[in-house]
């Protein structure tokens, strides 16, 4: 089982490796100083995902009546964005791959700073549960290691050697591609008896429900093309279980009861995402009667 355990953990790391440098390597520098530039669709990021989801999260656990467990697995999600599935999203939907993969770096590194106060201050508020204390530095160093660095040296080597880029392109995307549905499969066979567990429950209502609200939210806050617009969308629907899996075993023990929670909302949140974003693929794909694409 440990064997397992590493094994997967090994597929999820070249995975967010591999969607970053495959993002990358697709991108410009000029692409990617417009979006920084975008000082309103940063800002309107930043506020989605920082403050209104969190305090949606806490709204539908509350509303909900969820059970202790469930509530604080809920408010750990929606507190944590900028998971490594929003850059594979923005690909699988054909959208603006450049921004995802931009805005997913940003407030994965900006989440993790604000994922501890806006925990403590929602569980405060709503008296539940104990105050969560992370390594705020160990998780910037994630982020930089996992995503940052990867998309830097795709971005390196498209503006040095762009026929270089180009030409690994492709098979990054594979990489990625692979990875992506063995670390879905990973996920869904690792954690089955915790979701079959909460069947029937208001647990995976929960995390469906904030997974499609915070896509809509994500999409409305945004500025620029359609194109932009959704995927910011997936952006926000897909949240950082890093943080959270951290604040379950540091501040929480491990307890059961919050981990199967927390892989019942991560999973229900993927399960309302992608199939958003494959139909979006798939609209996209099809050429338009008036030869425009």
């Amino acid at each position: 089982m440990n064997t397992l355990h590493l094994l997967f953990n090994a597929v999820t790391v070249i995975f967010i490796a591999a969607t970053m440098f495959a993002a990358g390597l697709g991108t410009t520098v000029s692409a990617l100083r417009d979006i920084f530039a975008d000082l309103p669709l940063l800002l309107l990021a930043l506020l989605g995902n920082l403050v209104v989801l969190p305090l949606l999260g806490w709204g539908i656990g509350a509303l909900l009546g969820l059970p202790t467990a469930a509530f604080i697995a809920l408010i750990l999600v929606a507190s944590s964005p900028g998971g490594p599935f929003g850059a594979k999203l923005a690909m699988v939907q054909s959208g603006d791959v450049v921004a995802g993969a931009a805005m997913q770096v940003l407030l994965a590194s900006v989440g993790s700073l604000t994922f501890g106060p806006t925990v403590n201050g929602i569980l405060a508020v709503a008296k539940v549960g104990p105050g969560v204390s992370l390594d705020v530095g160990a998780l910037v160093r994630t982020v930089a290691i996992l995503q940052l660095v990867p998309f830097a040296i795709g971005l390196l080597l498209r503006r040095c050697t762009p026929a270089v880029a180009r030409s690994w392109h492709p098979a990054t995307v594979k990489v990625s591609n692979v990875t992506f549905l063995i670390v879905l499969a990973g996920m869904l066979l690792g954690n089955w008896r915790d979701v079959v567990a909460l069947l029937g429950s208001l647990t995976l209502l929960a995390g469906f429900i904030l997974a499609a609200a915070a896509f809509v939210i994500g999409t409305l806050l945004a500025t620029g093309p359609a194109v932009r617009h959704t995927t910011m969308g997936s952006v926000a629907a897909v949240r950082n279980a890093g943080p959270a899996l951290a604040a379950a075993g540091i501040a929480f023990a491990d307890e059961p009861a919050l981990l199967g929670a927390l892989a019942a909302i991560l999973l229900t949140g993927l399960a309302a995402a992608i199939p958003i974003a494959a139909i979006l693929g798939l609209r996209r794909s099809k050429p338009r009667t008036d030869g425009n694409r």
